[in-house]
């Protein structure tokens, strides 16, 4: 077991890689009632094509990973395992992302007899052609539902710009017409590749023993190693694939979406943290630019802004909001980022950036579900949360304008809008 401090937050946590493969991170809270659980899977929507435990090719699906995980809760038994979890008085649930798959559970008691009945029903599937089909219709209408999003369409249509080949460029979900190709061998073949001990992380928090916790996880975990896929991923050129997409939409404020595609290599805790300071300067609520927007009238809420990336993927900065007056506004917003790159970032600004993002990073180790995602999807992403709150020491003005010039570039910059038809 190897134990983890970080020093500067006065946090510990302590973590264990079995010899099957499997990875179990518990994070200890005394002061806390609630316990929490996430049983991740690296395996997500963007694990399309991969060689075989036979050294065949298989091509999936486009939606397998996000129907796989509706699928898990059903037992042999006949017992739904979301129904059983829900019954013990736990809030349980499950998602499914563009790398990884998880399914989670939240409580205050009842933790071990949940802790169980979540081990044993992501180890043992069971598909039938019957319950595979009957799944069908409720996923068709998911995926009818958030195609009438105007959020997600524009999420969407950014993805569509930026990228040629990447997958992330389509619904998490499939298709209507993709989901129809899933059958009970496709989710067996998918389960039997990806599902294995190697491709496990388990983060808990609460107030337990560490001991106590880790053999009560290991007890219900099936040690057994197997040799799991290689994953296909396309080559995707550097450059951008449309410069801009402009759906209509039943809207009542149009939509906007700016994307800067990035080069995934470069990406790691310190790099998210440099990104996350310089769209709190540029745009942030506190920024002179947002400032002049609201104002004049351009921006009537606050802007989302964020950078997301999946290791040896995908990477890009987005910068969304609602304006009757976009073209305007993304003139504002180009001519800012000119300044800044000409000028370069204040140190005033600088600092009042980081101390405001390292103040909300902090606060996200006070939460159960908060800390054991954020452990989760980064441990996928091969990056220990406890680099993002070191990080902050360790960047400098000069790295942060660096950092600026190189990421903010027009020439792969996209742009989607949702707007009300004529």
């Amino acid at each position: 077991m190897e134990k983890i401090i970080n020093n500067t937050i006065k946090e510990t946590v302590y973590k264990k890689v079995l010899p099957s493969g499997t990875t179990i991170i518990f994070i200890p809270k005394e002061n806390t009632n609630k316990k929490y659980i996430i049983f991740g899977i690296k395996f997500g929507a963007n694990d399309r094509r991969f060689i075989n435990k036979e050294g065949k090719e298989i091509v999936l699906p486009d939606g397998v990973a996000h129907y796989l995980e509706h699928k898990m809760f059903e037992q042999e038994n006949g017992i739904n395992s979301l129904d059983a979890l829900s019954s013990l008085g736990v809030d349980a649930n499950a998602y499914t992302t563009n790398d990884h798959t998880a399914y989670l559970f939240e409580c205050t008691k009842n933790f071990d007899k949940a802790l169980k009945e979540l081990l044993d029903y992501v180890q043992h599937p069971f598909f039938t052609d019957e319950n595979v089909e009957k799944e069908k219709g409720i996923i068709s209408q998911e995926i009818q539902m958030y195609d009438d999003e105007p959020e997600w369409k524009l999420y969407l249509n950014t993805m569509k710009a930026m990228y040629h080949n990447n997958p992330v460029k389509i619904d998490v979900a499939g298709t209507v017409q993709s989901i129809k190709r899933i059958n009970k061998e496709v989710l067996y073949e998918t389960y039997n590749n990806f599902y294995l001990p190697e491709n496990m992380t388990i983060v808990v928090c609460g107030n337990f023993e560490k001991d106590y916790i880790f053999d009560l996880i290991e007890k219900n975990l099936i040690q057994k190693s197997k040799m799991k896929a290689k994953r296909i991923y396309d080559d995707e050129p550097n450059t951008i694939c449309k410069k801009e997409i402009i759906e209509n939409k039943d809207v009542s404020i149009p939509l906007f979406s700016f994307g800067y595609k990035l080069d995934e290599k470069g990406i790691n805790a310190k790099k998210i943290i440099e990104t996350e300071i310089l769209l709190e300067i540029i745009i942030g609520t506190s920024s002179k630019l947002y400032e002049k927007l609201y104002e004049n009238g351009i921006l009537y809420e606050e802007v989302s802004s964020n950078i997301e990336f999946a290791k040896n993927n995908y990477s890009h900065i987005l910068i969304q909001g609602k304006s009757n007056r976009i073209e305007e506004l993304e003139v504002l917003l180009k001519n800012e980022i000119e300044r800044f790159k000409e000028n370069g970032i204040n140190k005033e600004d600088f600092e009042r950036a980081k101390r405001k993002l390292y103040g909300l990073y902090v606060r996200e180790f006070d939460d159960v579900q908060d800390v054991s995602n954020l452990f989760l999807t980064n441990y996928i992403k091969k990056i220990n949360a406890f680099e993002y709150v070191d990080s902050f020491s360790k960047i400098s003005l000069e790295e942060i304008n660096n950092t600026l010039l190189e990421f903010f570039d027009e020439d792969k910059k996209v742009k989607a809008i949702i707007k009300k038809g004529e």
